[in-house]
């Protein structure tokens, strides 16, 4: 039986626009293909019916997954008034319906409720585990799902325009672990009537923007790498937010042997700057990132070492 090819060891960032329809992991495989890369993963899932920003990860970039997860989001998103549905998109079934259409002056007067850090509830057809099973096979096999609430941040929650009657636009900046259906959901119970979100565009992940993604029809006109490596962004782009520390060649190899570097002396205080003990850090040599690390007491010590 012949040996499954691993792939190449290319490391870096894609930020792929997200067709509609295409999950996430499907998405991550199309890419780790055009890239022949050894290693693959993303920065977040977005739903088949959400298009958008999917940064995905090759090579040593999945061990800064974690950063660009835990970063800030923007979405775009379509509230239909008037229709409940089981999976609180358009997927699926409609489970209840009403005649009520809240206007504008008072959907902007509930919006600061759904502001700060508040409780949702995430949907029943989510990846959320219960007793060892995702909530979604459950929901699909007509089990009850009750999920507790979890407390989510939002920093932002702007009405970008009604489109008629029935359909409302939102933009929405949060953090980690918020489910825009559940935040339509939430909205239109809060209206008095009941919602779904219709249409989901994730415009910004951590430090990644629209004006830096490919479509996947894009990338695989451009074929294997090297054309589609132009648009492969280096490892420490997820790590605009850490700050780089610059080490000399003997240092780097310490690290990247696992062994922690100290920095103790009058000239590393300078190279610190305003880097305090317990900071995480972006540890670069020659022009690459060399690990992450952590500076305590006088000693940085790896986190994560990158081979690049």
């Amino acid at each position: 039986m012949a040996r499954r090819r691993k792939g190449q060891p290319i490391s870096g960032w894609v930020v792929l626009d997200k067709p509609l329809g295409m999950t996430s992991t499907q998405a991550v495989s199309a890419v780790r293909r055009l890239f022949d890369a050894n290693k693959a993963g993303h920065g977040g899932t977005l739903d088949p019916l959400a298009t958008g920003l999917l940064p995905i990860a090759l090579g040593e970039a999945t061990k800064t997954v974690p950063y660009v997860m835990d970063g800030r989001k923007i979405y775009r998103f379509t509230v239909r008034w008037g229709e409940a549905r089981s999976t609180d998109d358009a997927e699926g079934p409609v489970t209840a319906t009403s005649d009520r259409r809240p206007g504008q002056a008072e959907i902007e007067a509930v919006l600061p409720r759904f502001q700060g850090e508040i409780d949702q509830v995430p949907p029943a057809f989510s990846a959320i585990k219960v007793e060892g099973e995702r909530a979604y096979d459950l929901a699909r096999a007509g089990e009850a799902v009750d999920l507790a609430p979890r407390r989510v941040w939002i920093e932002r929650l702007e009405l970008v325009r009604q489109l008629d009657a029935d359909h409302a636009e939102f933009e929405a900046e949060t953090g980690k672990g918020v489910y825009m259906r559940s935040l339509a959901r939430d909205l239109a119970l809060a209206l008095g009537t009941v919602g779904h979100v219709s249409a989901l565009r994730r415009i910004a992940v951590g430090p990644f923007t629209e004006s830096q993604a490919i479509s996947l029809e894009s990338l695989k006109a451009l074929g294997h790498i090297p054309p589609a490596s132009g648009h492969l962004l280096p490892v420490e782009a997820a790590l605009d937010d850490i700050p780089a520390l610059p080490l000399t060649d003997a240092e780097a190899l310490r690290l990247r042997s696992g062994q922690s570097v100290g920095l103790l002396r009058a000239s590393d205080r300078e190279r610190l700057g305003a880097i305090r003990s317990g900071d995480l850090v972006c540890a670069m040599a020659g022009g690459k990132p060399v690990a992450l690390a952590r500076w305590e007491a006088g000693d940085l010590r790896p986190v994560r070492v990158l081979h690049l």
